[in-house]
């Protein structure tokens, strides 16, 4: 919609003559966005952003929702026709308006507080909110390609720690093909996601969503909070099955995280965009430009004899590879290049080739290192440079939890670039500055609160309950492994701080 509807003259002159344009950082007022985001979704059955919602001037919502084209198609009103659509019923039905946005208003308060008095009976009946939850998402389970219900499908840690939990819980309980089956979904999907086009295969770190349902195409936005609880996901997974392949992708997101998006200061770097320059002096960015492949770039980089083994394991086409689904590709953007995703095993690809599977998996190796080196050439995505508290406290969780957990490398650990085999000591070492970047500069030892993130200096939004809970969560995780005392003596001061704002607030 940015480049759409933002940046388009008309929408412009629509929007300048009839309304009042209000942009909020969600990042950095999370309370805002939450209470307009409840609205969407209540009343359109989901939500996402972009999200635009019109307002009376008293701020109560008149309508609202995701993603609008510019004009009427792919059966959607275009972003235009709402506009005027808005307009027309506030010039003729004003006042049925606002007692309409009262109303809303009412309903959103009385969400809020039956949210609460549920999260207080989850307390209480915590497993049987675990057994509810974890119910419901069966019933939309991808059997075929996993995650559960339909494109796109985003990354939901949350529902992977909740279907484990309870798998922990059957077994326990001796129900061995219950505990099976419902582990399945969380391993299937989590293999799923780290075999697709949504995890960086030659960088590392996951990718925003996936735009169809084989985890293929992505949004290719970055962010902090999905690479600090995935990581977190597949440690749990790690510490259920001890298998490798999970640890190796823990490792992926951690080393991307150290390499990428670390402040000199220590703390956290927050997103990359998904859109950059195809090449150095164009003038429009395009979406995924450093991550796509032609064939031919492969072919020229690591050679035509390695270029057929790659492209059979990464499902590499001449004319591109987006074709799984009608929804991988619906504007034609990414007509000749390829999203690297794995649609064949090791095993099979050695078979083809008559390989061993450690030949095999050396040459994918040294051909993910030679693209990835080349790909340091490319204009790269523009990097959100901001450090928030709440994010970094589920990275600090991670590298912590890691630290501890990952404590064999596998012997064919030389082989899984961009995995490059990190001390662990290291983990601990950005766990704790983190924690400290967080100390010295967004936390006020006098009043013992904290400010919601930092760039160039604290920023102006005061800290949430998530930043509380999150960087709560990780200090203690940091302490458990080994920290100092002082991580857990300052998430004692930080709990009571959070208690008092819920209570006086």
């Amino acid at each position: 919609m940015e480049v759409e509807s933002f940046e388009n003259e008309e929408v412009a002159k629509l929007l300048n003559d009839w309304f009042v344009s209000i942009k909020v950082d969600r990042e950095e007022r999370p309370d805002v966005d939450k209470v307009y985001m409840t609205y969407v979704q209540a009343t359109q059955g989901g939500g996402g952003w972009p999200m635009s919602v019109f307002l009376t001037p008293e701020l109560k919502p008149m309508v609202g929702g995701t993603y609008f084209p510019p004009d009427d198609r792919y059966g959607r009103p275009g972003f235009k026709s709402i506009l005027r659509r808005v307009k027309e019923v506030w010039d003729t039905k004003k006042d049925a308006i606002r007692q309409s946005g009262e109303l809303i208003v009412q309903q959103l308060a009385e969400a809020t507080t039956a949210s609460a008095s549920s999260a207080e009976l989850a307390l209480d009946f915590s497993q049987q909110a675990v057994d509810l939850c974890t119910k419901q998402l069966a019933k939309g389970y991808d059997a075929k390609l996993g995650g559960f219900g339909g494109p796109p499908k985003f990354p939901r840690p949350v529902e992977l720690y909740a279907i484990m939990r309870q798998y922990k819980r059957l077994h326990q309980a001796g129900k061995a093909t219950d505990a099976s089956k419902t582990l399945e979904m969380a391993l299937h999907t989590l293999q799923a996601m780290a075999k697709g086009g949504m995890h960086d295969q030659i960088g590392g770190g996951f990718h925003r969503y996936s735009v169809d349902e084989y985890w293929h195409v992505p949004h290719f936005e970055k962010m902090l909070y999905d690479q600090g609880q995935l990581v977190n996901a597949y440690l749990d997974a790690l510490c259920i099955t001890k298998s490798q392949f999970y640890a190796q992708i823990a490792r992926d997101v951690l080393d991307y995280l150290k390499r990428d998006m670390l402040d000199p200061d220590g703390g956290i770097y927050s997103a990359e965009d998904a859109d950059s320059l195809e090449k150095e002096g164009h003038s429009r960015k395009k979406e995924g430009a450093f991550y796509v492949w032609t064939s031919q770039e492969i072919e020229e980089i690591i050679g035509r004899e390695n270029a057929e083994i790659f492209m059979k394991f990464y499902y590499v086409k001449h004319d591109g590879n987006c074709d799984l689904s009608s929804m991988s590709d619906p504007h034609g953007e990414f007509v000749g290049k390829n999203v690297l995703i794995e649609r064949m095993e090791l095993e099979q690809v050695s078979a083809i080739f008559k390989l061993s599977v450690q030949d095999c998996a050396r040459i994918l190796g040294s051909c993910r290192k030679e693209l990835f080196m080349n790909r340091l050439k490319r204009p790269r995505p523009h990097l959100d440079d901001k450090v928030i508290v709440a994010w970094n406290g589920l990275a600090i969780s991670a590298f912590s939890r890691a630290s501890r957990l990952l404590t064999v490398e596998p012997k064919d650990m030389e082989y899984r670039f961009p995995v490059l085999g990190s001390n662990l000591n290291e983990y601990m070492r950005i766990a704790e500055r983190a924690s400290l970047f967080i100390r010295e500069k967004l936390y006020d030892k006098g009043t013992r609160r904290l400010t919601r993130s930092f760039r160039k200096g604290p920023s102006m939004a005061p800290g949430f309950l998530d930043d509380y809970a999150f960087l709560i969560g990780g200090l203690l995780d940091l302490f458990e492994v080994g920290g100092e005392t002082k991580w857990l003596s300052w998430a004692l001061e930080l709990q009571e701080t959070q208690v008092i704002s819920t209570v006086f607030d």
